[in-house]
């Protein structure tokens, strides 16, 4: 065996791909943990209707992506890459941002936080269906565990689920469109790259956004606070853009039901920037809730798999 035989399988090392998608996948949770205090503070006071900072920010992010993709002559996606573009638009770009945005009209961020703490454990089961992961049974135990663990801690914070609102229909919408967006969008990344599956999801989705952003301007012109137009410029920029570099990044590298655990932290760094930036109260109890959550979020992306599927046949 030569020196570069040697090297080429160290860079190959299993263990360390999964460590590097962890790490790219963490850098993008921190960056999605903003989203839900920052458009809490965005809908505040109907300053921005939902629909334009739900909307709006996918057509500024648009812009961003498109620029890019030109600049870099990136390719246009290919047959089944359109289908799984449009999923991703569908999920990651319209519902989400859409439905969050108008359920936060109605609750804190400390209670989204209760919902999209599901989000994890949802995108692992669209992640086993999508792709025919076998994660062994400790990792569905700590997977579990990690998402029933955020959601007592953010109840607790929040006060408790109590019975079904409005705004939690909304939110437990946002977390199935969001966890098939990102299961496919994982996928799609292997094949189309990581922030070029965000962008084209982007563009795509584009001139419904454009539209749904003219109804909203027409009908409730913003009036926004210099500090609600700061945070609608990070929703556009990092929550829309920057942070699915990241995040699908860690995604592509995988495997999908693994690093997506990482996103088990995301209530509790969600409600540390909600208690600085809404001033919202951190009690023992957080700081115990926190530590759990992020205690089986470690033990779930530590398990390895337990073996893959064979890949199916490639389609022309």
């Amino acid at each position: 065996m030569t020196r570069n035989d040697s090297a080429t399988l160290h860079l190959r090392n299993p263990i360390l791909d999964n460590r590097r998608g962890l790490g790219w996948g963490l850098l993008g949770v921190s960056a999605f943990s903003f989203t839900v205090p920052l458009t809490r503070i965005a809908v505040e006071a109907d300053r921005m209707s939902p629909l334009f900072v739900g909307a709006g920010r996918a057509v500024v992010a648009a812009v961003l992506a498109g620029a890019a993709l030109l600049l870099t002559r990136q390719r246009l996606p290919r047959g089944r890459e359109w289908l799984s573009v449009a999923i991703v638009a569908a999920g990651a770009v319209a519902g989400f941002p859409l439905l969050t945005s108008f359920a936060l009209t109605q609750t804190s961020a400390a209670h989204g936080a209760v919902v999209i703490a599901l989000l994890p454990a949802a995108t692992a089961v669209v992640a086993v269906l999508r792709t025919r992961e076998r994660p062994r049974p400790a990792f569905w135990g700590a997977a579990v565990a990690g998402a029933a663990a955020a959601v007592t801690f953010a109840a607790l914070q929040g006060g408790g689920l109590g019975r079904l609102h409005g705004s939690d229909a909304l939110l437990f919408a946002a977390v199935a469109v969001c966890a098939v967006a990102y299961a496919e969008g994982g996928v799609l990344s292997r094949t189309l790259g990581s922030w070029q599956t965000i962008s084209w999801a982007l563009v795509v989705a584009s001139p419904v956004m454009a539209a749904a952003t003219g109804v909203a301007v027409v009908d409730q012109p913003p009036s926004a606070t210099p500090v609600q137009w700061a945070c609608f410029a990070y929703l556009c920029a990092v929550s829309m853009f920057l942070g699915f570099f990241a995040w699908y990044r860690g995604l592509a590298i995988g495997p999908i039901s693994q690093v997506s655990q990482v996103q088990l932290a995301q209530p509790v760094m969600s409600i540390c920037w909600a208690a600085l930036l809404l001033h919202e109260r951190i009690t023992p109890a957080t700081l115990l809730g926190g530590a759990a959550v992020v205690a089986c979020a470690l033990i779930a992306v530590r398990t390895r798999s337990g073996g893959h599927a064979p890949p199916a046949p490639a389609r022309r």
